[in-house]
């Protein structure tokens, strides 16, 4: 598996309602739900055919989880009389998408895969004012972004390798105006092509791909697009701007073997933040609210 994988870290609960306490495993669900991989594999396959976008939208969803309280399915929750959830922050209202799919689990693109630890269970509660706070916006520096992925226990490398995840999708003209008007470390040519699209005001939700050669395929060329001024977001551009992560952008527009297997490895890592195991939360008969 490749990009469906990700969905068993937080996303899902269990297929079954026998109560398994312990550590992550990858095999976790091999007895009480032996099934488990091949039909959320189905699922998240089935909806990315429909739409081939779904795949870096459900990848989204599972960074902006993990970034707030760990990877624990908060962000799947509705507002409720207790708290106000993830879904409506700003880096998340009419952005995140993928949720249809999630509830109708209860393409493949290529690119590397790794070893899914399952076991984690699902979050009691949710919290915007943490989702605003914690999720990195497009307009971050270099210097805030780093800061953000620290705080989440994730490393330089980690950072610039997820960053590549945006050789796939599409972003909203609100999420790049800014750069395309206001920057200067942009290719004139790529930005004048994109005020076409994306007016100073209006029109915010246009999309372009985060990758214009190869939007639905896996590759490195996010990074060859940085070297070039091309990036679409301005966090995107930070990433090669003469400073510290110039190295790693080079490393991985020259050799997507370094890219995938880094990037493999910072989803692992990530997917590891806060899990709930255990009698810590609960497994959600409905992804969308609490028991």
């Amino acid at each position: 598996m490749a990009f469906q994988n990700f969905l068993l870290l937080s996303l899902v609960a269990a297929c079954t309602s026998a109560v398994a306490y312990g550590n992550l495993s990858v095999n976790y669900y091999s007895s009480t739900c032996p099934k488990a991989l091949s039909i959320i594999h189905a699922g998240v396959a089935a909806a990315i055919k429909k739409e081939p976008r779904m795949g870096a939208s459900l990848l989204r969803l599972h960074f902006h989880d993990c970034f707030v309280n760990g990877c624990d399915g908060s962000i799947l929750l509705d507002d409720n009389a207790t708290f106000i959830g993830e879904k409506t922050a700003v880096v998340n209202n009419n952005s995140i998408r993928g949720f249809s799919v999630i509830d109708h689990i209860k393409a493949k693109f290529g690119g590397p895969s790794w070893k899914v630890r399952l076991g984690r269970r699902d979050s009691l509660t949710a919290s915007r004012a943490l989702a605003n706070s914690s999720i990195p916006p497009a307009t971050f520096n270099l210097s805030a972004l780093i800061t953000s992925f620290s705080a989440q226990g994730l490393s330089l490398r980690n950072l610039v390798a997820l960053s590549g995840s945006h050789t796939i999708g599409l972003a909203r003209c609100a999420t790049f105006r800014g750069h395309i008007y206001n920057d200067s470390n942009i290719d004139p040519s790529f930005a004048k092509s994109l005020r076409r699209i994306c007016p100073r005001s209006g029109r915010d939700n246009v999309l372009a791909p985060l990758d214009r050669h190869t939007p639905a395929c896996f590759d490195n060329l996010y990074y060859k697009h940085l070297l070039q001024g091309k990036g679409l977001l301005h966090s995107d551009q930070e990433l090669f701007n003469g400073s510290s992560a110039d190295f790693l952008v080079r490393r991985y527009a020259s050799n997507p073997h370094d890219f995938f297997k880094d990037f493999a490895k910072a989803m692992v890592k990530m997917s590891n933040i806060k899990p709930l195991t255990g009698k810590q939360g609960e497994v959600r008969k409905n992804c969308r609210k609490v028991n």
